[in-house]
């Protein structure tokens, strides 16, 4: 039900960007599809701590008192493009404790129990979207050997 109606969403966001913009309904594909799913997903589960154009918190490169980084960005300004795709898919998955962390919690929270394997795949494929196409390339060369798991697909 759950993935139905994030389907529905982004079907209907694609009409409504295709109706905006013409020359979108051309470019229609299923990368694109998923880029919306994913565009939509990360405003409901990731804008609220990595902000709405994924520019991260403020002090990000700064610990706290318990050693934590706050939320970095996801944009060229930040490091998730250093990643391969199974690594991003298993950061957004299982979550993300930094080993410098004084306690014992996560960093970042696990959406594994929330997020179906496609979704996950669907939130990475749009932060690629943030990246500069050195970027891009970099990490396409990093994923070329880790890519998303098969249960992404």
């Amino acid at each position: 039900m759950r993935r139905n109606a994030v389907f529905c969403v982004a079907a209907g966001l694609i009409g409504f960007s295709a109706a905006a913009h013409p020359a979108a309904a051309h470019s229609s594909s299923p990368d694109q599809a998923r880029i919306t799913a994913g565009r939509l997903i990360y405003q409901q589960r990731c804008a609220a701590c990595h902000g709405e154009r994924g520019e991260g918190q403020a002090g990000w490169q700064q610990r706290d008192a318990q050693g934590e980084l706050p939320p970095p960005p996801h944009g060229p300004k930040g490091h998730t493009w250093k990643h391969s795709d199974a690594m991003l898919y298993r950061i957004i998955r299982d979550g993300w404790r930094d080993p410098f962390n004084k306690t014992q919690r996560l960093t970042m929270p696990a959406f594994g129990q929330t997020l179906a394997p496609s979704e996950i795949q669907a939130v990475a494929t749009y932060l690629k979207t943030l990246w500069t196409p050195q970027q891009r390339r970099f990490q396409r060369e990093e994923s070329r050997n880790q890519p998303f798991p098969p249960a992404a697909q």
